[in-house]
């Protein structure tokens, strides 16, 4: 499969289960900690240092955006995903959310930090992931299975994509965003990976 003719491709085991299941059971501590935080209001639930709760996308669910073991990986597979795609790459941000039996992610494309865009299943219940390869809107959409440490790489800002009601009761996905070389927003606007976006230049 040809990533520059179909906008997509799926790199199977790209981290093996070993690292996938201490990355699910890592993000999993991590929303363990976060809610202890919040319920003894040690931190606020509008801050996003310890995650939040408060993503619009996939409302009352827990997300975290850069975090520092997420954005590590995002540099530890960008060469091979460079050698898979054929396609030079720039880290901007990563950013990991634990689904819940019910939650939703509406069709949607990506924002200009994520020309290449990466969902990498970490473990849990399989929930399917649809895009729309031809790059149209509203069109029935192609299903895709990722097994635990699979990666599907696609184009964020062309291709619609989503994800129907999960039901399934846990999934934790991580998702590793770059830019093709030498675009903008390198880091995501912000002087180095794993700060917070409040570090994010105007």
């Amino acid at each position: 499969m040809s990533f520059k003719k179909n906008k997509y491709q799926i790199i199977k085991n790209v981290i093996d289960k070993k690292f996938a299941n201490f990355l699910f059971n890592y993000s999993f501590l991590k929303k363990k900690v976060a809610d202890k935080m919040f319920e003894k209001r040690y931190l606020s639930p509008y801050t996003e240092y310890f995650g939040t709760y408060n993503d619009d996308q996939v409302p009352n669910t827990y997300s975290h955006y850069s975090d520092i073991a997420m954005e590590t990986l995002l540099v530890f597979i960008k060469e091979e995903i460079e050698n898979k795609i054929k396609i030079k790459l720039d880290e901007t941000y990563s950013y990991f959310r634990i689904y819940k039996k019910g939650d939703i992610l509406e069709r949607h494309i990506d924002r200009p930090s994520c020309q290449i865009s990466g969902t990498l299943n970490l473990g849990g219940d399989i929930w399917p992931i649809y895009l729309d390869p031809t790059g149209g809107k509203n069109r029935a959409g192609k299903e895709i299975l990722l097994e635990q440490g699979d990666l599907l790489v696609y184009s964020g800002c062309e291709l619609e994509h989503w994800r129907e009601e999960f039901e399934g009761n846990l999934c934790s996905q991580v998702f590793l965003h770059y830019n093709k070389k030498g675009s903008n927003n390198l880091f995501d606007s912000r002087p180095f990976l794993g700060l917070p976006k409040e570090f994010k230049s105007q």
